[in-house]
């Protein structure tokens, strides 16, 4: 596999690997917003799930690639933490927020393409 198609692949485990990241977050807040403590559990365990499944899949990118252009996708997590939250929690957003987001996105494409 030539390099490039090696880094698009990184790439792809790498947004994965983050919006698991931000899915196992919003399960956290899920858990501890739940008043019955079996779904509370659950949600909790399925979140430790997503972020040892997030974890893995960071590992397996650093072990191919570069710290610094690996690292470079870790702020997609709050992009997604952020866009989950809203649709899933009802959380509100701002205009500066969402200038914060669209910067932290153009961020990671320029990271992404060095």
């Amino acid at each position: 596999m030539p390099n490039k198609n090696i880094k698009i692949y990184l790439a792809e485990v790498l947004i994965l690997s983050t919006f698991l990241g931000g899915l196992g977050q919003l399960l956290f807040k899920a858990g501890l917003l739940e008043h019955q403590p079996i779904k509370m559990g659950l949600a909790i365990l399925a979140g430790l799930a997503a972020y040892g499944v997030s974890t893995l899949l960071y590992f397996y990118a650093l072990g191919r690639e570069h710290l610094s252009w690996v690292y470079g996708f870790s702020g997609l997590s709050y992009i997604f933490t952020w866009v989950l939250a809203y649709l899933f929690l009802g959380e509100a957003t701002t205009v500066l927020g969402t200038i914060g987001i669209l910067l932290i996105a153009i961020g990671v494409a320029l990271a992404g393409t060095s």
